[in-house]
């Protein structure tokens, strides 16, 4: 039995719901008290997120130009992103703790991608 259970279905569920905790927890959590960035990159990443999630061709794509494979791609690239942004911007404290929770459950959600059985597997 595999493991890798996150269909495109599911993921797809995922995405706009994710999309809009991006924009709006900054602002719920206070997050930029350790570096203004902390706020503003969950934002920007958040708003990103809704437009990839529109134009994915998945089921829940409104546009689907953009391919699913290049979604799964821009997901792993945040979730690294978002892994080393406390390094790279200074953060501490919950500006921290938040990309570090953010950017490790990106990183598990890809990798228990379920590749459909037409598409060939990513990892």
């Amino acid at each position: 039995m595999s493991l890798r259970f996150v269909s495109k279905e599911i993921h797809a569920c995922l995405d706009y719901p994710v999309a809009i905790g991006l924009m709006a927890m900054p602002g719920l959590l206070g997050l930029g008290q350790s570096h203004p960035m902390a706020f503003w990159l969950s934002v920007v990443t958040g708003v990103a997120a809704f437009v990839l999630t529109v134009l994915t061709d998945h089921h829940l794509g409104l546009i689907r130009v953009l391919p699913y494979k290049l979604h799964l791609a821009v997901d792993g690239v945040v979730g690294g992103a978002f892994l080393v942004a406390p390094f790279l911007f200074g953060f501490s404290g919950l500006d921290a703790a938040y990309y570090w929770v953010l950017g490790a459950t990106v990183a598990v959600v890809v990798s228990l991608h379920k590749a459909d059985t037409a598409e060939p597997s990513l990892l």
